[in-house]
């Protein structure tokens, strides 16, 4: 989903984004020049996830194995039959165990969206009419797919946060949708009511003011008309939105730390690179490690900053579209 194609079909969701900013309470930022680093998922979400397009180490962990180690409660919900991690750096490893097993997810949901009614077990699984690149509504026993993923992400984090504060556990929750990938562009709309909903949910309970939340893609549309035909299609399928929303205690820590470099990075060219350091810097604070931050979003990247140098291959490039 591209930044632009956000606000074409997300409308109401665009709405409640824009309250989420409540000056002492939230800080909401949105990166305009957000870059991915591949055609498809896998170089940004590898990026993002392991720090690295190529690993080139053995058994790399994924940035929830890493939340985990550290006290993390962590869970994840793909809403297209996939494992991200035996799917995308399981050759990195040595078993698969190891890749999917102990060092992990406290939580996870998947298998629901494996059923046949969705996910087709026989003929093509990413077909027009079925499956997760479907061009009509997803639709599993008379519910829209990602109502089942809100639901579960919703019970999780209610249950976390009944906990007395005293002994309550960080926890790392996240949630895939795939409703942006498909090539007539209008299966996200369904998606609008609920997100929204998910939206005013976190900011009336208050929960924004400890929590940070990424809303985000790995890439624009690389389907259909507009794509195939337009350079302005180019353009937004390298061109995947991105906003986070900071408690204000910790936006302003980081301002300070960061001499503004969130708010200049709004700008700037930034990559899913920067996405994997930010994360990792938030698991550790306030005991990050220098090198980390300086790598993050929290710290400007240079002004005028070229592909080449920001690790974007040239025939992804948006400036040579």
């Amino acid at each position: 989903m591209s930044h632009r194609q956000f606000y074409r079909r997300l409308k109401r969701t665009a709405e409640v984004l824009k309250t989420l900013h409540q000056p002492g309470k939230t800080h909401l930022t949105e990166l305009y020049r957000y870059h991915s680093l591949g055609v498809s998922t896998d170089n940004s979400t590898k990026a993002m996830y392991v720090g690295a397009i190529d690993p080139g180490r053995t058994n790399p962990l994924p940035i929830w194995a890493y939340y985990r180690d550290r006290g993390y409660v962590t869970a994840r919900v793909e809403t297209s039959c996939e494992d991200w991690s035996t799917t995308y750096i399981s050759q990195y490893h040595r078993s698969k165990r190891y890749s999917i097993g102990e060092r992990s997810l406290d939580y996870e949901l998947s298998s629901p969206f494996c059923m046949p009614e969705f996910y087709p077990a026989t003929g093509n699984s990413f077909g027009n009419f079925k499956g997760p690149f479907s061009i009509i509504a997803r639709c599993l026993y008379g519910r829209h797919v990602h109502e089942y993923g809100f639901d579960y992400i919703d019970q999780l984090r209610h249950e976390l946060r009944s906990v007395e504060k005293s002994k309550r556990r960080p926890y790392m929750l996240m949630l895939n949708l795939m409703e942006g990938h498909e090539g007539t562009g209008e299966v996200l709309r369904t998606l609008d009511n609920r997100l929204s909903l998910f939206l005013e949910d976190l900011r009336s309970s208050g929960e924004l003011e400890d929590t940070a939340l990424f809303l985000l893609s790995d890439h624009g549309l690389h389907m259909g008309l507009n794509f195939a035909f337009l350079n302005s299609g180019q353009i937004e399928h390298r061109n995947p939105f991105f906003s986070m929303v900071l408690p204000a205690w910790l936006h302003e820590q980081v301002d300070s730390k960061g001499r503004q470099g969130l708010r200049l990075n709004e700008q700037r060219l930034t990559t899913p690179m920067e996405t994997h350091f930010t994360l990792k810097t938030l698991a550790n604070w306030p005991a990050y490690e220098d090198a980390d931050f300086e790598k993050s979003l929290f710290n400007a990247v240079p002004a005028g900053r070229t592909c080449e140098q920001a690790g974007i291959g040239s025939r992804i490039c948006k400036c040579k579209v």
